[in-house]
């Protein structure tokens, strides 16, 4: 079966010369479909720049990403933005949501990317947000919610496409611990289903969620251990 996620000798350096920062050296790493991996490292370890480019959303200086077995270097920017709404699901620390919109607005937002109809939208969003159990506070704004709800919204929004990938930048960064237990058995649930859920995180709880995890330092793999979750 095809991998859902292939590296090889995946490299990023930005800049050049003696300010050159490289911030993935000659990294590989294959994430099964159905998969749960936490990716763990110190700041400034690459696990945020492994992320992105795992995401579609930054492209790497040399080496290969097979995504879902599609070569992405044979895209441009454009059709990077296509394959990306359409195959990955987002959740960030930072939740990102569009403050004087309501929650069932923002969770809406890449299906208006993707062109998708009013009424299918509303359908769509409504229903993803029942998933994470925020269907009453649908016509509510962000600052009308807690941080764990704001998060829920997020991953509504994330769903709403009906990714096979989910990638988790740290989500549950900015919450108290119960509203990151929630956050959590949201993305247990999901992987459950049958999607591929990768998360960034430098909490050993949150790590403990996922099957395996993938320790990363100075842009490289020091540690790849399952972690004897059931999947």
């Amino acid at each position: 079966m095809t991998p859902a996620i292939e590296v090889r000798d995946l490299r990023k350096t930005y800049g050049s010369g003696d300010t050159a920062v490289h911030a993935l050296r000659g990294l590989d790493l294959t994430v099964d479909r159905g998969e749960y991996l936490a990716i763990m490292g110190a700041s400034g370890s690459g696990k945020s720049t492994l992320l992105n480019v795992l995401g579609c959303l930054d492209v790497p200086t040399s080496g290969r990403y097979l995504l879902d077995g599609i070569d992405t270097a044979e895209f441009g920017e454009a059709q990077l933005g296509l394959l990306r709404n359409r195959k990955i699901g987002f959740v960030f620390q930072s939740f990102n949501l569009i403050p004087r919109t309501t929650a069932l607005a923002n969770v809406e937002l890449p299906l208006v990317y993707a062109g998708v109809r009013r009424a299918e939208r509303r359908l769509r969003a409504n229903a993803a947000l029942r998933l994470v159990g925020l269907a009453e506070r649908a016509h509510h704004r962000p600052n009308e919610l807690s941080g764990g709800q704001q998060q829920r919204v997020a991953i509504a929004r994330a769903l709403v496409t009906g990714p096979a990938i989910v990638l988790a930048d740290e989500p549950t960064g900015n919450l108290d611990t119960r509203s990151s237990q929630e956050v959590m058995g949201i993305l247990d649930r999901l992987h459950a289903s049958g999607r591929t859920v990768v998360l960034i995180t430098h909490e050993d709880d949150v790590a403990a969620h996922a099957n395996r995890v993938v320790r990363v330092v100075d842009g490289r793999i020091v540690e790849n251990r399952f972690t004897g979750v059931l999947a």
